[in-house]
């Protein structure tokens, strides 16, 4: 695959990228190493992995980390109900308990969780995405390591199981927390920001075809001057997404404060940001362009 086609898969999937994601892509893909994609919260980093499983035609398998997830949420577990049933079964017949003990520590009896899962198939490869990987624990991270470098884990009863397939490998983390640099020395990387506003214009028509072109232009501009704020949590491209769609269903074509002030909870998420913002609109909607009275 050339680094052109992945820029035409990335397109056909409605995904608006750029040089470096595309580059980004292509160089995990051939060289087989995971992509670790940082940015903050809401800029399409969770997409990459969603529009890779859409356009190699894969399954996307994704791993939602959180603090205190350990390797039985994340590897596998052992059916115990099934295990205990089939123990049962062996009773009448003469076996000795290692013969017992092979039988049900088997696949047979085996639940993949995410990473078993990513590796298991043998028909094709499959998207791995390890979501906020930053929200789980340095302890989680340091599991990981070995997947990551030698695409095999170790499971106590069945020993060390390596990839038949080498999946397509995405991690995202917000930053709340710095990820080691032994992770980082195993993964290609990648720094997705805010984008400006013609690329985000660009997002809002592809992904709601139907909007007013002169609203898409005055959301991304109000949605650039937002961030400019000094806000808690600032809105992302997810957000501007929401508010283009919700905006084009009830039929609008230009902002006005009316508009703004009823619709602002699909952008603020925070109530001191929102009182923030509404002292700021006045502003906000002279650099927009737009009147501030209705």
């Amino acid at each position: 695959m050339t680094l052109s086609e992945v820029s035409d898969l990335l397109s056909s999937q409605g995904y608006i990228s750029d040089s470096a994601i595309s580059m980004a892509v292509y160089l995990s893909a051939t060289l087989e190493k995971p992509l670790l994609v940082e940015g903050p919260a809401g800029v399409g980093k969770t997409e990459i992995a969603k529009v890779l499983g859409s356009a190699f035609n894969t399954t996307l398998i994704r791993l939602q980390c959180y603090e205190g997830l350990d390797a039985s949420h994340s590897l596998y577990e052992w059916n115990y109900q099934k295990q205990l049933l089939h123990l049962k079964m062996l009773e009448s017949e003469k076996q000795s308990v290692a013969q017992k003990e092979k039988a049900i520590f088997s696949d047979e009896f085996l639940l993949k969780r995410p990473l078993l899962q990513a590796i298991s198939d043998d028909s094709q490869k499959q998207v791995l995405l390890i979501d906020e990987l930053d929200r789980a624990d340095e302890e989680f991270e340091s599991f990981l390591l070995e997947l990551l470098s030698d695409w095999q884990v170790s499971i106590p009863e069945l020993g060390t199981i390596k990839a038949r397939q080498i999946p397509y490998v995405v991690i995202t983390s917000n930053r709340t927390r710095e990820l080691s640099d032994a992770l980082r020395r195993r993964c290609l990387f990648l720094w997705i920001d805010y984008p400006d506003i013609e690329k985000e214009l660009a997002i809002v028509l592809s992904k709601n075809p139907e909007i007013n072109q002169s609203l898409a232009r005055q959301i991304t501009t109000f949605m650039h001057e937002v961030r400019k704020l000094r806000l808690d949590k600032v809105p992302g491209t997810a957000e501007t997404l929401d508010w283009a769609r919700a905006l084009a269903s009830l039929h609008i074509d230009h902002l006005n404060r009316e508009v703004i002030s009823q619709t602002l909870g699909l952008v603020i998420k925070d109530w001191q940001d929102t009182r923030n913002l509404q002292d700021s609109l006045s502003e906000l909607l002279e650099k927009v362009g737009v009147k501030s009275k209705v």
